[in-house]
């Protein structure tokens, strides 16, 4: 006789959840990822209200920009974005990283006395001001594979901008950190009238009011609003980078000394482009080309699967130093080639040959880690290009004991499956308070990633009207059989692909489900100039602690229970 338990017996606490404390979760109509509740609540909204993944997306990733601006995410920023839509089999990236103006010249920088393009904590942030991206990759994206009007894929972000939302824990710690308060200072009024309460921080769970940001936001929809789908896209769009938008940060750029005119955001433009790839652990991981650090995970994959990992074991002394040598390796190729193809010749082929892969692995010593950055190797062998290998560069540390705060303040991520099988997320950053400057106006700051160029004349990243900086944005779908099975990325910085290799690694190597896989420890070499000014190169020097360091990015599916 089966023993029967009754029921009331049996409480959802009864059941054993797994070391993380957080079930994987599952669902058949449609599945969210990011980085606030009220994010994924708003995309949960339109996939309710009957949208596909890629209006959720976008619901979500403007909502984003209301509820998690001290993320370092702007309207008025960029992001990068994986795709598939099941109707066509395409699988495509979107560029929606914002480009230099059309004064940003090398030749502009060096006039001004600086080497490499200023940006905050201070008072020369202007002079990074990036066109933004983000608004055009959406509308880009709605129009080829969205379904839903876009006056209501923007409803529930006017109606947190307008109405309010709660001040919450993680924003108001962030807004403490000295470096906000002085930027806002530097270049008044800032946000303190918007983000503050009589200059002094919140309670939380007292009421954030956006009304400048509403206001951007809702001229758009008012464009958009009573045309069909595709004519209120593109009256949106007018709004935003021709039209009274346009004109708000034209206005708000100038008057602070920024050099961004009503022609640039005119002629801005995002681009869907064909993923590089590699194969690993019988699945192919597709990703971003050159433009970002994206194929740095791929040539760290060629690299790793020279070894038994699991032989090692997760986190082993042996695992970790094998696997931060081989992205010690990949950081000195990135930092040599990696920079937008459409203005620069990069041998993406070469990079990604599982050739080059076999003739760099020997240089991974197990008993020693480099002693600096990497030289870049020659991919050019491997190519159907024709190039040299560039000289190395000297690096001297230079981190001054303070840990460089790109590597966890900023940058949020969205992930969306729908019961269509359409797959897409976005990795979405840019407009940091304590880096850029926050115009009351607009709602919001504006990007400064063009920081990330540099101007030395004949580099593949040196920085050009309307070119693309070598972003440290990314993200990946990979695919099993043919199949798309799991979106992967996360915020960081110059983390970002080392902590994608470990989830890749979490799940492919050592069986994690993705929660798992997404909530074990992780690591990162620091053996890299970093990406961000003023570009410091940190070994030997002291790190202090910060609690944010585990945060873990909510942004892993796997291939099981989730479609």
């Amino acid at each position: 006789m089966a023993i029967q338990t009754p029921h009331h017996e049996l409480e959802q606490g009864d059941v054993k959840l797994p070391d993380t404390g957080r079930p994987v979760v599952r669902s058949t109509k449609g599945v969210i990822s990011s980085g606030h509740y009220l994010t994924s609540m708003a995309g949960t909204r339109v996939l309710l209200n009957g949208g596909n993944a890629f209006d959720a997306l976008v619901a979500a990733g403007i909502a984003a920009a209301v509820v998690e601006p001290i993320a370092s995410y702007s309207l008025a920023a960029e992001g990068v974005f994986m795709l598939y839509d099941s109707a066509s089999g395409d699988l495509l990236s979107l560029s929606g990283q914002g480009t230099a103006p059309g004064k940003a010249t090398a030749e502009f920088y060096k006039s001004q006395g600086f080497d490499r393009i200023p940006t905050g904590p201070g008072k020369d942030a202007h002079l990074s001001f990036t066109l933004p991206g983000i608004v055009d990759a959406y509308i880009s994206m709605l129009k080829r594979y969205g379904s839903l009007p876009f006056d209501q894929i923007l409803a529930p972000a006017i109606e947190y901008a307008e109405e309010g939302i709660p001040n919450y824990e993680y924003m108001l710690e962030r807004l403490k950190s000295a470096s906000t308060p002085i930027q806002f200072d530097n270049y008044p009024p800032g946000g303190w009238d918007v983000f503050f309460d009589n200059r002094q921080v919140p309670e939380p769970g007292s009421i954030l009011v956006q009304t400048g940001l509403a206001n951007t936001l809702r001229a758009m929809s008012d464009a958009a609003e009573s045309l069909d789908r595709i004519a209120g896209l593109n009256a949106a769009r007018d709004v935003f980078y021709k039209g009274s938008v346009a004109q708000t940060i034209v206005e708000s750029s100038a008057k602070v000394g920024g050099i961004l005119t009503m022609e640039d955001l005119a002629n801005y433009s995002s681009e869907f482009g064909e993923p590089v790839s590699t194969t690993f652990e019988e699945h192919e991981i597709l990703g971003h080309d050159s433009w970002t650090q994206g194929p740095m995970v791929q040539q760290t994959l060629n690299l790793l699967e020279h070894f038994d990992l699991k032989a090692m074991g997760h986190n082993s002394p042996e695992y970790i130093h094998t696997v931060s040598q081989a992205l010690n390796l990949v950081f000195g190729d990135r930092e040599a080639y990696y920079a937008d193809p459409n203005y620069a010749e990069v041998p993406m082929d070469g990079l990604l040959s599982k050739e080059y892969a076999s003739e760099r692995v020997g240089l991974i010593d197990p008993e020693r880690a480099f002693s600096g950055q990497a030289s870049a190797g020659d991919p050019w062998k491997y190519s159907n290009g024709v190039g040299s290998v560039p000289a190395g560069k000297a690096m001297t540390a230079s981190g001054n004991g303070i840990t460089d705060s790109s590597s966890h303040e900023g940058t949020t991520h969205v992930s969306v499956l729908d019961d269509k099988g359409n797959m897409v997320n976005g990795t979405i950053s840019g407009g940091a308070f304590a880096k850029s400057v926050f115009f009351p106006e607009l709602g919001c700051a504006l990007s400064t990633r063009i920081e990330m160029f540099n101007c030395e004349e004949g580099h593949p990243n040196v920085v050009m009207p309307g070119k693309r900086p070598r972003t440290t944005l990314i993200n990946y779908i990979a695919k099993k059989d043919g199949k798309p099975v799991m979106t992967i990325g996360c915020p960081g910085g110059d983390n970002q692909a080392q902590a994608n290799v470990q989830l890749i690694l979490n799940t492919m190597v050592f069986g994690m489900d993705p929660q798992q896989a997404v909530e074990a420890p992780r690591f990162a070499s620091q053996n890299v100039e970093n990406s961000f000014f003023p570009h410091t190169y940190p070994p030997g020097e002291n790190w202090t602690w910060n609690p944010a360091y585990r945060k873990a990015p909510p942004t892993l599916y796997g291939p099981e229970g989730t479609k």
